[in-house]
């Protein structure tokens, strides 16, 4: 009875309109306190999680991400996607997700991405006629390809648990989330033909897509530059984030010439408020995550799924089911800690690839992301735009079954994820 009280009292929390960290971190004060009788862990539990040289590249990408779009280079990226699209149905939220997927390949933040692209295109579409559900859903599913489309702060992490290679990892996650993105994209555009209020402008000619991704060049160029340091070796993903930083610093400033002191001023401001919320749920997941950790209910969960005796096919399909429960309570870096070194023994057991299971576990964890009560992206587009959490779930409703979709598929075909990796030599 353990687990339904706890998330029962979390869920009661939440219902009351309590922001999330709140409710994250009284239920596990009065949860730890219950347990162990005191809460000393508590502090040693947030500071531990905090105190991760990867979870720096968050400010440095919000301050990156503040910089891109004050100087008005995401509007000319997402401009540039708008004029090649726009003429089919749902152009507009096909543009956003390949937006999404151009910037999670710069930032490698899901966070950073649904943020930074959100506060540039929930305007647009609400401008032609897209509802609010639609464009708050798009956003936050986007926003999760930053798990899957490296760099990924979650696919190292995973791969220093399990002691595989990055590199293998990082392209056996690039099919996959293209493959998402094709299928958002399709999705935008048949929920389009089903709404005629949503505008549906003329092919503007070559010419005109031409100049647009011009004025969008120095944004296409960010990703070989960011991508390119860390694939070439030349500095590790922190340092892109600041590479990224300078970069966007240098085309606002120098070349755009529409940054000055008081959009630096106000964009240190905003990064630091960002950063200052995401952090906040951060350690009040950590918090919870101890909570759930010390009554022992994730193992429970997964030494349970372990205990049956059952084929490589069923077993994943059981500990995907628990992960998906997981994910509905817990942030992504806790379920990557807690069930690996549990799970993968039992991988190699019965013969799994740890390469395909680590592209499972990231489309699950994206699902994560947009699932309540603890979906981060859901919090970010409230934060964003102050609608009703209820609105944004509904938004997203459609994207959990798009992605469970995806994830059906790499399961069913693993040489989606398998087939790069291989091909360039890695096992």
């Amino acid at each position: 009875m353990t687990a339904p009280l706890i998330l029962g009292g979390l869920l009661l929390l939440l219902l009351t309109g309590a922001p999330i960290f709140v409710g994250l971190g009284l239920t596990s004060l009065i949860v730890t306190l219950l347990t162990e009788g005191h809460i000393d862990a508590v502090a040693t539990t947030v500071f531990a999680k905090l105190n991760n040289t990867h979870l720096t590249v968050i400010p440095m990408f919000a301050f990156m991400a503040h910089v891109m779009i004050r100087s008005k280079v995401v509007d000319h990226l997402y401009d540039a996607a708008n004029a090649l699209v726009r003429h089919v149905h749902g152009g507009l939220g096909v543009a956003t997700v390949l937006a999404c997927t151009l910037f999670a390949a710069i930032s490698g933040s899901s966070v950073a991405t649904a943020l930074t692209i959100g506060s540039s295109a929930i305007p647009h579409m609400k401008r032609h006629g897209y509802r609010d559900r639609d464009s708050y859903g798009v956003i936050a599913a986007g926003g999760t390809l930053g798990i899957l489309i490296p760099p990924s702060a979650p696919l190292i992490i995973y791969a220093i648990v399990t002691e595989s290679s990055i590199g293998a990892l990082f392209l056996a996650g690039l099919i996959p989330g293209i493959m998402m993105a094709l299928i958002f994209a399709l999705f935008c555009m048949a929920n389009a033909a089903r709404r005629p209020e949503q505008t549906r402008e003329p092919w503007i000619g070559w010419s005109e897509c031409v100049a647009a991704l011009r004025r969008a060049i120095w944004a296409l160029l960010m990703p070989p530059v960011v991508l390119g340091g860390i694939y070439l070796g030349v500095f590790t993903a922190s340092e892109a984030a600041a590479v990224g930083c300078i970069y966007a610093l240098a085309v606002g400033v120098g070349i755009y010439r529409n940054f000055g002191f008081a959009d630096l001023w106000q964009t240190a401001y905003d990064t630091v408020r960002t950063s200052a919320m995401l952090f906040m749920i951060l350690a009040a997941a950590a918090m919870f995550g101890h909570a759930v950790t010390i009554n022992r209910i994730p193992m429970e969960l997964v030494e349970t799924v372990v205990s049956l005796e059952i084929g490589p096919i069923a077993f994943i399909l059981a500990v995907m089911a628990v992960i998906f429960i997981m994910g509905m309570f817990l942030e992504t870096i806790a379920i990557i800690l807690i069930t690996t070194p549990i799970v993968f023994p039992v991988l190699l057991q019965l013969g799994i690839d740890p390469i395909w299971y680590g592209i499972l576990l990231m489309i699950n964890l994206e699902l994560a992301l947009i699932t309540p009560p603890v979906g981060m992206n859901l919090f970010v587009i409230k934060g964003i735009t102050g609608a009703p959490l209820a609105d944004v779930i509904a938004g997203t409703t459609p994207y959990v079954v798009l992605m469970m979709s995806g994830l059906a598929l790499v399961l069913a075909f693993p040489m989606i994820a398998t087939w790069l990796p291989k091909l360039a030599g890695f096992g």
